[in-house]
């Protein structure tokens, strides 16, 4: 970790947390990905995989073949594209604001950041999901992370509505 994101971690571990996304009702950005708790529907077309969050969030991966953006326009979600690998979809993302975290306990990144996702489906219920993070403007080297995510079958995405961040001052 390079000196600046440690010291800026440990200050919002200090701070419990108060300056998260979720305490001030903005998207989470790539911590949607790493914490394996967040509620997500997929839909699947031969053109793009659209994953659907609870906060009515969304998230868009190109499947027709193009490439990842040179130079996006950071935004909370990012840009991602991906490919199969055998039976692995393999997902490509940048262009992440500097605003979001990278996990709910307070990981920093910059706009360089470039994420590798891995899903793999293990059985009917089962997927294994590793992410490489590489941000060499936050970090001195790469470092990946492992999520399981199960089917929670017979269930709805329900929508959860930020709307009240009056309490942040708490």
């Amino acid at each position: 970790v390079q000196p600046w994101a440690e010291a800026l971690y440990q200050q919002r571990k200090r701070d419990f947390g108060k300056d998260s996304m979720e305490t001030k009702c903005l998207p989470f950005g790539p911590a949607y990905t790493t914490t394996p708790y967040r509620e997500h529907t997929i839909i699947q077309t031969p053109a793009v995989i659209v994953i659907l969050n609870n906060d009515l969030t969304y998230r868009r991966i190109f499947m027709d073949g193009r490439q990842l953006e040179k130079n996006p326009n950071p935004t909370w979600m990012g840009y991602s594209v991906g490919h199969w690998d055998g039976d692995t979809l393999v997902v490509e993302s940048n262009g992440f604001n500097e605003s979001t975290w990278l996990d709910s306990d307070g990981h920093p990144h910059t706009e360089a950041l470039r994420m590798t996702e891995r899903y793999r489906r293990r059985d009917f219920g089962h997927i294994d999901l590793q992410i490489l993070l590489e941000d060499p403007k936050a970090y001195t080297k790469p470092w990946t992370v492992a999520v399981r995510m199960d089917l929670e079958a017979d269930t709805e995405l329900l929508e959860t509505v930020c709307e009240n961040e009056k309490d942040r001052g708490h």
